[in-house]
């Protein structure tokens, strides 16, 4: 009977030790993730830190109450590829659907960029944002995409200082609102070209 006690002490200990361990483990939870020095050129999916420096991490409730004053919504969502195998004479015509209003900047949110594309980024928010740096701004993506991440990193170093950043994503967005239909930028396009192949 003790030895029986004994070895559920010791599966219990074991377990608790074995949580603990896998708590101080921020790589492998979704919790307690740090935040890269720079920019982070990792996976794009994959568990995102609980902050951005320089800027205001919002829920959906953050959103709403910020959509008043019309902030520049900037989606970064990768653009889906043509299927390998898709026969060459068929059209390819995905859709993407996105928060009302929203730019969608397919790519912009990737690490490293290359110089130009980076400066067409740059570019292209000054022009959204009438080149006032403390318009507000959201980028977003989807739930544990580091494209938002890096987007709104990107912007504070550029010294936008009310940048937002929607980690819930397109998807934490219409579990309450619809969403629209929505193009490839067209003067990101013209600079990258077209993200849909």
């Amino acid at each position: 009977m003790r030895r029986r006690a004994g070895n559920a002490v010791h599966f219990a200990l074991g377990l608790m030790i074995g949580a603990t361990a896998a708590a101080a483990a921020p790589a492998d939870s979704p919790v307690n993730v740090p935040e890269p020095e720079g920019l982070y050129t990792g996976p794009p999916h994959g568990y995102t830190p609980a902050t951005l420096k320089g800027a205001t991490v919002i829920d959906l409730k953050g959103l709403e109450a910020l959509l008043p004053e019309a902030p520049v919504l900037i989606d970064v969502v990768l653009a889906d590829r043509r299927p390998a195998g898709f026969p060459a004479d068929r059209p390819w015509l995905p859709t993407h659907r996105s928060i009302p209003k929203a730019v969608w900047l397919p790519g912009a949110g990737e690490a490293p960029l290359p110089p130009d594309r980076e400066a067409a980024f740059l570019d292209r928010v000054a022009a959204l944002t009438g080149g006032d740096k403390a318009k507000p701004i959201v980028t977003f993506c989807r739930p544990e995409c580091w494209g938002s991440w890096n987007a709104g990193k990107r912007l504070v170093a550029a010294g936008y200082t009310r940048v937002h950043w929607y980690p819930l994503g397109v998807e934490g967005w219409q579990d309450d609102h619809e969403t629209t239909t929505v193009k490839p930028d067209p003067p990101w396009v013209a600079v990258n070209g077209s993200p849909e192949r």
